[in-house]
């Protein structure tokens, strides 16, 4: 990196994040005026528009892209529209000692004076808690699932090509051609979409507003600035603002401004916590980077500049944290933004090109917490190419995760996406799959199936609560196969995904009568055309997904069970479920009996490997095809992100020998240590999974630094990669880390600020996470490259 990036990295790096309060203090003085006088999208863009001219702009010294969601870098934002927090959260996230935030005391005052009392009893979180079911709260409560929309707006999002090819100003036309095609006579919503398009009329105005202040303030600081170079350069941004976001872009400058523009934009309006990102950026940059380079008029090193100047940006914008007890747990500052880099391009040729080059050259370069870039590969993808990745995910920053293309493909063509959309989309948060730019998926939450199990295994009682979390399927002990209990926990299983979709399509309904996103809906394909929100079916595709948890933990459990009680009969039902009451006290040999002598998934064993199929297979069931309030239907994919950790927390001991509390399985990745015959086998036992069926899979998988050193080993990683991937698997990443060295990390974590481990879909500082998720990731089995 050049002199420029390197001061920008270590301000970005060291400058700790910090609570901005203006953005809720200017939203609830625009409520307090506004509120009641307008349509609620009109509103939603007013407000928009009123923060874009009042918000504070910065522009830093040594800056090339400009724009902050708060007033200055890792300043975050609050939402009380969505989650109001109150002077206690404030409170406990300046003074939590792990990804922490620091909140000025006076910020806290104003608060309470002027936030709170306005937004008490309005916000979303409040508008749903307070019309649930008693049912959903208590196995919400027991820790059977999560949900997502009750902290944040819904949805991870990506963008296509509409905005490298359209300024705002062509996107307005568009809009107003489509309010004159409005039929007032024969189309009953044609009052509501004309309201929703007016809103996103009013949202390209204020994102050109937000530019032009940035134009202002560059024009105004050249005229003061004495450096002859940095005057130009300051005055280049001015020019720059003044062209993007209202036209479309022309440089490979203008392109990189125009995303950010609009990634802010999404963010500031409404994102409370969520996962927004450019899709294929390599893709949408490389006609400006070639036309450019033809013409002269940029370089590689300058290209490679103004790359690392978007990846600071990004890593300048922390995530907004949560509230209630939530905001007691050390979180992540980690916001999500995935980038795709390679892949298949539209017309069905190899997406990589030079610019993927210097992402990844980028990416190992910072080595920031984000954005978090991943490598998608397909049969035409360059053995170059993903070579390239492995010389970067042999650094051990957990990144670049690598992604199966035409598996990513083929899961969006099975649920009716035409070939050129599905091949424009990609991946976005964690492992998501979605058509960028034209899709609504959403994320309703974590569903806990081993918990599933626990409650069957205790007749529909939470065993730590002695609530009834589930239904009554009988009591275990007189279950005589190992199908009678089989079938009760499928009926347990279908009762809690029904509980979930019910409650998730009462949220998917607020959100879009309360909290609609008109700037958004602008730059996602349909909107404009339907007239409606991005909340409101809009997208050309709109997906509801519930992330399944702990496949390998209650794949492991079942077989447990199968194999000691009822085929051996060596284990009798009432001395197992003793033994997982008192978290296997006093019995520790047949704790070691269930976790050294079953068949356990990751091992190529086909005895765990039909359990996991089957219990899959009706997760498929119970959740594919379920209809959400848009017109389609709900999906499931395998992430957990960090929440097997939490799931852990609300369970007792697991019948595979898993003491009570400790985390399950993440997302479909073997039990923790259970994995024991190498990486070939684990991915042979995920091939046994028909993961094009789900909206996505993860599979974490950890190297010592040791075993890939030379050229030879990284050609045996790509080989794994490659091997998985024919064999139908969706993605996979690397720790490549050695305990002792995270065990040091633990002990002495000032020497150890820079050490980045893979979590789950996302890789964060090692010595950020609590010492339940540094103890979950020193678990994972340390493997090695036959």
């Amino acid at each position: 990196m050049n002199e420029r990036i390197a001061r920008l990295r270590e301000k970005s790096f060291s400058t700790h994040p910090s609570i901005s309060i203006e953005r809720a203090v200017l939203e609830t003085d625009f409520y307090r005026e506004e509120y009641g006088k307008h349509s609620l999208p009109v509103l939603r863009a007013l407000c928009f528009k009123y923060l874009c001219t009042h918000k504070t702009i910065y522009i830093g010294d040594d800056e090339l892209i400009v724009g902050e969601r708060g007033p200055e870098p890792k300043a975050v934002s609050t939402f009380p529209e969505l989650t109001c927090h109150s002077a206690e959260d404030l409170q406990i996230l300046n003074d939590r000692p792990m990804t922490n935030y620091r909140v000025a005391p006076e910020d806290i005052e104003t608060y309470k004076e002027k936030v709170i009392p306005y937004w008490q009893g309005r916000s979303m979180r409040e508008r749903i808690f307070n019309n649930l079911p008693d049912e959903w709260r208590n196995a919400y409560e027991a820790g059977l699932f999560t949900e997502f929309m009750e902290q944040r707006a819904p949805g991870h999002t990506a963008l296509d090509g509409l905005i490298y090819e359209n300024g705002l100003l062509d996107l307005k036309t568009r809009i107003h051609e489509r309010i004159a095609r409005l039929d007032f006579t024969h189309d009953p919503e044609a009052s509501d979409r004309g309201e929703q398009l007016q809103a996103m009329a009013i949202s390209c105005d204020a994102a050109i507003i937000f530019a032009e202040r940035h134009a202002e303030l560059a024009e105004k600081m050249a005229a003061e600035e004495s450096d002859a170079k940095r005057k130009d350069e300051l005055l280049t941004i001015a020019h720059v603002c003044r062209r993007v976001p209202a036209h479309a872009p022309q440089t490979f400058h203008e392109a990189i401004q125009m995303y950010w523009f609009v990634h802010l934009g999404t963010i500031t309006e409404l994102n409370g916590w969520d996962a927004m990102s450019p899709g294929h950026l390599d893709q949408h940059l490389q006609p400006f980077y070639e036309r450019e380079l033809t013409a002269g008029t940029i370089d590689r090193d300058k290209a490679k500049e103004l790359l690392s100047c978007l990846w600071i940006k990004v890593n300048n914008h922390t995530a907004p944290p949560k509230v209630g007890v939530t905001a007691k747990e050390s979180g992540t500052y980690n916001d999500f933004t995935q980038i795709n880099l390679g892949g298949l391009r539209t017309d069905g040729t190899d997406g990589s090109s030079e610019v993927s080059y210097i992402a990844l050259e980028v990416a190992d370069e910072l080595h920031l917490l984000q954005p978090q870039p991943s490598v998608h590969v397909s049969n035409k993808t360059p053995d170059r190419f993903l070579k390239a990745a492995a010389k970067v995910i042999r650094k051990g920053y957990g990144y670049p995760s690598v992604f199966n293309t035409d598996g990513v493909i083929m899961e969006q063509v099975r649920v009716g996406k035409s070939f050129e959309d599905a091949r424009e989309g990609g991946t976005s948060g964690c492992i998501e799959t979605g058509a960028f730019g034209k899709e609504a998926y959403i994320l309703t939450g974590y569903l806990n199936v081993p918990k599933v199990l626990e409650i069957t295994l205790n007749n529909g009682v939470d065993p730590l609560t002695g609530k009834m979390v589930g239904i009554e399927t009988g009591d275990p002990r007189n279950f005589t196969n190992y199908d009678e209990l089989y079938s009760a926990f499928t009926r347990q299983l279908e009762y809690v995904v029904n509980l979930k979709i019910r409650v998730n399509n009462y949220i998917e309904r607020m959100y879009a009568r309360y909290s609609p996103a008109p700037f958004l809906s602008v730059v996602i394909r349909d909107c404009i055309e339907k007239g409606k929100d991005y909340y409101d079916g809009g997208p050309r595709y709109n997906t509801n997904y519930i992330q399944c948890c702990g496949i390998g933990t209650v794949t492991d459990s079942l077989s447990a069970i199968r194999t000691h009680v009822f085929e051996s009969g060596k284990v009798t039902m009432e001395k197992l479920l003793g033994a997982l009451a008192n978290n296997f006290a006093d019995n520790e040999p047949l704790r070691l009996r269930l976790w050294n002598k079953t068949p356990f998934f990751g091992n190529d064993d086909e005895r765990a490997d039909s359990i996991m199929q089957r219990v899959y297979q009706d997760l498929f069931a119970a959740i594919d095809g379920k209809p959400n309030t848009k017109g389609t239907v709900y999906h499931l994919n395998m992430l957990s992100t960090t929440c097997h950790v939490y799931f852990g927390k609300m369970m007792g001991a697991s019948a595979n020998g898993r003491l009570a509390h400790l985390p399950i399985s993440d997302g479909t990745s073997p039990s923790q240590g259970a994995d024991r015959n190498g990486p070939t086998a684990v991915i042979k036992s995920l091939s046994r999974m028909d993961q094009v069926k789900s909206g996505g899979t993860l599979l974490n998988q950890r190297f010592l630094p040791s075993v890939l050193q030379s050229e030879q080993d990284l050609d045996k990683l790509c080989g794994l990669v490659r091997t998985y991937f024919a064999l139908g698997g969706h993605h996979i990443q690397f720790n490549v880390v050695d305990t002792l060295t995270l065990k040091k990390a633990q002990e002495q974590p000032d020497d150890y600020r820079n050490l980045l481990v893979r979590v789950a879909g996302y890789s964060d500082y090692f010595i950020d996470l609590d010492r339940d998720h540094q103890a979950e990731i020193i678990s994972r089995t340390e493997q090695e490259l036959g």
